[in-house]
């Protein structure tokens, strides 16, 4: 299926990655513990939340709807955006067009 878009993806993925980074505990996508999350400095944070943003891409292609730590990132084709809640309270939006 795939998530179908008309941005450039670098642009996609560069806003997808800052919105998933809003979630506080988005390291326990990958199984990380949060004292290693710790350790690690601010560029390798980005550079883990562009990763992560690149496999949600990809992953929203087969699911509409992925959990993502506490938040959850969710693929709305008819309005061409992906939707992340950052918590019960916050949403961002990520525009596919």
């Amino acid at each position: 299926m795939g998530v179908k878009h008309g941005r450039e993806y670098e642009e996609i993925i560069d806003e997808l990655s800052v919105a998933i980074g809003s979630i506080s505990d988005a390291y326990l996508f990958f199984e990380m513990e949060p004292a290693d999350w710790d350790e690690l400095d601010e560029e390798q944070r980005k550079g883990l939340m562009e990763v992560l943003a690149d496999d949600v891409f990809y992953a929203l292609g087969e699911e509409t709807a992925i959990a993502v730590g506490s938040g959850t990132v969710t693929y709305r084709p008819k309005h061409h955006c992906i939707e992340v809640s950052v918590d019960h309270i916050e949403s961002r939006l990520v525009r596919l067009i």
